[in-house]
């Protein structure tokens, strides 16, 4: 294994796969940090003024795409995404939502899921306590979800960003109930539309590559479930998690869309050279860890280059059109 002067755990506490291409992450870093350190000074110029979190300007759409540092990015998911806006609308609700009754039920499905949540990472011990709290209190804010699995990776990442457990709950309870609509519900009927909506975008951009998946037997669903119902979490590299994550708190659950086209997209010769099942799966394993993946400034930019264009009109027709679809279904 090549030498380097990065640790085998990063900078969120995760240990690194003991096939890290450390060379490769050398390359790639040494032009990353210079990025970094210009995207530093103009994150702190524009903090100076709390008015530019006010609207969706272009330039801050441009700067979060362009990556949020990392010591103010729970701070600035609070402003993009309306969370400090909420918090200040119900200031006591999270604290009261810990003061109530838990249902045995719910705490013991968490207590079963906290020791399988990062156990890769040397921090979890210092959150496990308030990763519990985050839980236990959404679970008694919704009761439609209560928990699932799923929440504990969600919840987890977003607390080693923001180390704050309140700001947590808040960005949590947007990217499930606002961005992520009923992913999370026992119905997961939100999941399975949009999952259906990949499928359709794939139809439309790649239609050999959704006939070459039915001719080997393998459904979406199993390839693109865990990447919509954890959002990337525990399947991409961290640092590109949280800049797909930085995206998504500002723009949207389209950016869930581009980054699924992306990996297909990209990948799409790779796919179709694969005529098994298995080989096909390994495929899919290899492309969220591969150099691509962890290469978090290019694989962002090709999101917004590789599929083309991607209108969320295009996206709630196909939604519009696969929910009634599914109603015609069960009528018949």
């Amino acid at each position: 294994m090549a030498k380097s002067k990065f640790s085998d755990v990063d900078e969120y506490g995760f240990k690194r796969d003991i096939n890290f291409d450390y060379a490769a992450y050398d390359s790639i870093m040494t032009n990353y940090y210079k990025v970094l350190t210009k995207r530093r000074m103009k994150w702190q110029n524009l903090m100076k003024n709390p008015s530019n979190f006010h609207i969706k300007s272009s330039k801050l759409k441009r700067y979060i795409r362009k990556g949020i540092p990392a010591h103010i990015r729970g701070e600035i998911w609070m402003h993009i995404s309306g969370g400090f806006k909420a918090l200040d609308k119900e200031p006591l609700l999270y604290q009261s939502l810990l003061a109530t009754h838990y249902d045995i039920e719910i705490v013991d499905a968490i207590r079963i899921d906290l020791p399988r949540t990062f156990p890769e990472n040397v921090f979890f011990e210092n959150i496990r306590t308030p990763l519990f709290n985050v839980l236990i209190a959404y679970a008694n804010h919704n009761k439609d979800i209560g928990y699932c699995q799923g929440l504990n990776y969600i919840a987890g990442l977003i607390l080693i960003v923001t180390k704050n457990e309140e700001y947590t709950f808040w960005l949590l309870k947007i990217l499930i109930e606002d961005i992520t609509q009923n992913y999370h519900t026992k119905t997961m009927r939100g999941l399975i539309t949009d999952i259906g909506v990949l499928h359709g975008l794939i139809d439309v951009r790649a239609p050999e590559i959704s006939q070459h998946l039915e001719t080997i037997g393998m459904p979406f669903p199993v390839v693109t479930t865990k990447w919509f119902i954890c959002m990337f979490a525990e399947v991409l590299p961290v640092e590109t998690v949280l800049r797909i994550w930085d995206c998504v708190f500002f723009e949207g659950s389209k950016i869930l869309f581009r980054v699924c086209l992306t990996l297909f997209l990209q990948h799409k010769d790779d796919i179709l050279e694969c005529d098994d099942i298995s080989v096909l799966a390994n495929l899919f394993h290899s492309i969220v860890k591969d150099a691509d993946a962890t290469n978090c400034h290019e694989f962002i930019n090709n999101i917004f280059h590789v599929p083309g264009v991607l209108k969320r009109t295009t996206i709630e027709r196909l939604r519009v059109q696969i929910n009634s679809k599914t109603v015609n279904d069960k009528r018949n």
